[in-house]
């Protein structure tokens, strides 16, 4: 709706991940690295953890959009409670294989032939499991065990795990560490910084052409880190919210207020864990009234100026009335008296 308004391509918050919009924060960076380090290895688990809307999928799906497919096939399960059995039938149907009526052990040889022929074709499988902070103990054993096929001792299948942080509390169990000893490699994806807030939120608008409109004072982006604690799809949230307030208020600038207040209605619509951090800080709440006063006493000349000009404007009317006044000044009164009295017949 506020695209054509601010002269935009596109939509540049858009919560549905998109490797296109790929920010590379340090985190961000520094787990896209280790994401190809693990590529490369060809064998093990990588693992990447992070909060709800770190940027993990779109992470993912950045490094998938980038492999060579003649070497590389690829798959992803978004995990949602699944057991053993499940999994492994949800993996074969994510690798375009058939699964239906096929009990556990089919299922495996299923796997294993397919994953062999792709050996012999010179590419491997990766299995990206998301959210795999979902499965259940058994489930992860059972990853594992895809891990054992191997030929001539090259593995078949490369495992991602990618999840919130309960995941490394589930691979810290006992039954998982003949599994955590093939972990090459985890990174946990933390929050952005304050700089790197406001440099992920420039670059998803200079992506749709953003050409200064709206103008983003210093403040606001501030404000965008502090509400949403440097999580991309918080910022998403709330950088959508914003511009669609402004272009509703018929607005070209976004100021800390905006911000704040944009927060504050998303919180009481659905709920303060979303944007924990909506309560503009009282520093913040200082600097904005010490700017509008400094705005004001800026205006000050400029209002003294005006005042003048329309002094001198009402003196010289003044004077000019008093100087027509002047020229039909009526004669004494006692020209008046003989005047008439020369008028009345003797």
């Amino acid at each position: 709706m506020y695209e054509r308004y601010f002269g935009l391509t596109g939509k540049p918050f858009r919560l549905h991940p998109d490797p296109e919009f790929f920010f590379g924060s340090q985190g961000h960076s520094s787990a896209y690295s280790y994401l190809k380090y693990g590529v490369f290895q060809g064998e093990g688990f990588m693992v990447i953890t992070g909060e709800i809307g770190a940027g993990k999928t779109t992470l993912v799906r950045t490094l998938l959009s980038k492999l060579d497919t003649a070497q590389v096939v690829s798959a992803q399960v978004v995990s949602t409670q699944l057991q053993a059995d499940d999994l492994l039938r949800t993996t074969a149907l994510a690798f375009g294989l058939r699964a239906q009526g096929l009990d556990k052990s089919q299922l495996l040889a299923t796997l294993e032939a397919y994953f062999t022929q792709l050996a012999v074709q010179g590419r491997r499988a990766l299995l990206v499991v998301d959210e795999a902070q979902n499965l259940s103990p058994h489930a992860m054993e059972e990853l594992r065990m895809l891990s054992n096929f191997q030929i001539d001792e090259q593995a078949l299948l490369q495992s991602f795990l990618v999840g919130q942080p309960e995941l490394r509390d589930l691979l810290r169990l006992p039954a998982l560490r003949q599994l955590r000893q093939r972990i090459i490699a985890s990174y946990h994806l933390g929050p952005m910084s304050e700089a790197e807030t406001r440099g992920y939120i420039e670059h998803r608008l200079k992506h749709v052409g953003y050409v200064a409109d709206p103008r983003i004072e210093e403040a606001a982006f501030l404000a965008f880190h502090e509400t949403t604690g440097g999580i991309p799809r918080r910022i998403n949230m709330l950088a959508n919210r914003v511009l669609l307030a402004t272009y509703l208020a018929d607005q070209h600038d976004i100021h800390a207020v905006d911000v704040y207040q944009a927060a504050r209605e998303m919180g009481d619509e659905i709920g303060p864990d979303i944007l924990p951090s909506a309560q503009m800080p009282t520093s913040l709440a200082q600097a904005q009234v010490q700017q509008e006063v400094m705005a004001r006493a800026d205006g000050l000349p400029l209002i003294h100026a005006r005042l003048d000009q329309l002094e001198r404007g009402i003196a010289e009317i003044l004077e000019h009335l008093r100087t027509k006044d002047a020229q039909h000044e009526p004669p004494p009164r006692e020209a008046l008296v003989g005047a008439t009295l020369r008028q009345v017949p003797k």
